[in-house]
């Protein structure tokens, strides 16, 4: 009550009541994302102030479009989206972890009075334990030059899985990995910003496709300008090709017409010379015997008069395109990004066999093609609606996480809940080593981590209890490493169906749900009371 003596307008919980709620915040938050888990998960549709609508099911997304005020259900929130930023996935697990770590505590400290401190020191040896197991089933995917594929195939397989339809969830999931071998070079980081995302709201959600080069969402601005040219020559630059005012304020006077006249054609000289230098090293480069063309790619703009300059000659010009996409094109196109048409030469052009533009409803598109040894890439995401769209763009966002995360870990560990199974009987033999009231906490996390692969047989139909225990003996008696067979409630060999997990996603899950279990649960007092509250006690 010393809180309330310094300030009377503040509200406080304390000692039990105070874990009770936080553990009650938990609960509720675990029952919104538990039935996503998994392949056979459900999806939810979030419907915001405006009335838009978006459905998945995908953790991530949920918790960050979800509007949620409870302070404790926000720091486990919290937790999930910074490790979802880390690692691309695992949030529904995190959250669902933390929140039975806490939920499995509750009878040992509110009903039979085991102190907290207990139970948070056993979460620390199980964790440590879990760990060890972790490292002991994980399996190595190659080194950086002679990576195994079809386990990084697997891997994107089944992330893609859990987020859609099994038959677009494996189209997906190939194009996937496809792109990153495309860009993949084993002496170099991996950078997935250099695979262009982007989505054509056209035909079925099955033709999302790779494009082996560059798909730009805008199209040439000279009607006059041929649609598709073959054997281009392509010049990224960054320079302006139109007229611009004087950065200080500046005037002219005249005296006759003849004078404005002159005045008007230097004032366009200095931007026609700019495009002329284009013309020039378009007619150097491309003759008739050669039957090369010409493709201009600016990221800042071209005024009509320079347009159709460009466009007497032959030449396709884009304007505006994006920033991101300048890096992307010389990577895949080749040359050199230009800042200045001064001294411009064949070395600075890329090649593209062919640059097209398509129409789709209102919006054009174009591909840039059939380009040399590219090192950028585009996935063209088709649909018929929004909602699908949106689907796919996210699946495609955690599979491109999923097997850059196995490239760089050089492991990946069994799926279908094999691990946490394991991890479960390592745990429940281990916990009669430990002396004390920590054992308590090694048993409630054992339970708790077991809590992962039962969800994800209770959202297939199956009874999760009954489907756990049998594996369990499966595990405990053969020593293999079995998960669960979502079609038929049986056990199988992950290894064998090509069902792999992230090696450091469940490192990161057990560790950060784990950390932020035990700071909720050593919360002996919640107080409600900011300085505005302060201000008006005085």
């Amino acid at each position: 009550m010393s809180v309330n003596i310094l300030n009377r307008q503040a509200d406080s919980l304390q000692a039990m009541a105070a874990l009770a709620t936080n553990i009650h915040a938990a609960k509720s938050l675990c029952d919104i994302v538990k039935t996503n888990l998994g392949p056979k998960g459900t999806c939810k549709m979030l419907v915001n102030g405006a009335g838009n609508i978006k459905i998945t099911k995908d953790g991530s997304v949920l918790l960050s479009e979800m509007m949620i005020q409870h302070p404790t259900a926000m720091i486990l929130c919290r937790a999930a989206s910074a490790m979802d930023e880390i690692t691309g996935d695992g949030t529904t697990s995190n959250v669902m972890l933390s929140s039975n770590l806490m939920k499995n505590s509750e009878d040992h400290i509110l009903y039979e009075g085991v102190h907290p401190k207990f139970i948070t020191d056993g979460f620390t040896v199980a964790v440590e334990k879990a760990l060890e197991c972790i490292a002991s089933l994980r399996v190595p995917v190659g080194p950086c030059d002679k990576l195994d594929w079809e386990i990084l195939a697997n891997v994107a397989k089944t992330c893609a899985c859990t987020k859609l339809p099994r038959s677009l969830a494996l189209h997906i999931a190939h194009e996937v990995v496809e792109a990153i071998r495309l860009i993949y070079r084993p002496d170099e980081p991996l950078d997935l910003f250099m695979i262009e995302v982007i989505h054509m709201r056209h035909r079925l959600a099955s033709e999302t496709q790779l494009v082996r080069g560059m798909v730009l969402d805008h199209g040439a601005r000279h009607p006059d300008m041929p649609k598709k040219i073959k054997n281009a020559y392509i010049l990224t630059l960054n320079c302006s090709l139109e007229y611009e005012r004087s950065e200080v304020h500046s005037g002219f006077s005249y005296s006759s017409a003849e004078q404005r006249e002159r005045l008007v054609s230097s004032e366009r000289k200095f931007t026609d010379e700019k495009v002329q230098k284009i013309i020039d090293l378009k007619r150097k480069v491309c003759t008739p015997e050669n039957g090369r063309t010409f493709c201009v790619l600016n990221q800042k703009g071209i005024d009509p008069p320079a347009l159709d300059m460009l466009a007497r000659d032959g030449i396709v010009a884009l304007r505006r395109v994006k920033r991101r996409n300048m890096e992307r094109l010389t990577l895949c196109c080749g040359g050199n990004a230009c800042n200045s048409v001064e001294d411009l030469s064949e070395d600075d052009l890329g090649f593209a066999e062919v640059v097209y533009e398509q129409m789709v409803g209102e919006e054009k598109y174009t591909y840039v093609e059939g380009v040399r040894n590219p090192r950028s890439c585009t996935l063209l995401i088709k649909g018929s609606s929004d909602y699908s769209i949106a689907q796919i763009k996210d699946a495609i966002r955690d599979c491109l996480r999923a097997v850059k995360n196995a490239i760089e870990d050089g492991y990946v560990l069994p799926g279908a809940g094999a691990v946490e199974l394991h991890i479960y009987n390592q745990l429940m033999k281990y916990a009669s080593q430990v002396k004390g009231k920590a054992r308590y906490g090694v048993q409630v996390f054992a339970e708790s981590v077991l809590s992962i692969p039962k969800t994800i047989a209770d959202n297939a139909g199956l009874d999760g209890r009954e489907v756990v225990l049998e594996l369990l003996d499966i595990d405990s008696e053969y020593g293999r490493q079995v998960g669960i067979d979502l079609s038929t409630g049986k056990y199988l060999i992950p290894a064998a169906e090509g069902i792999w997990d992230n090696y450091n996603v469940k490192q990161q899950t057990i560790t950060i749900a784990t950390t932020v279990a035990q700071q909720m649960l050593l919360v002996d007092e919640i107080i409600k009371a900011g300085r505005s509250m302060s201000a008006k006690s005085a």
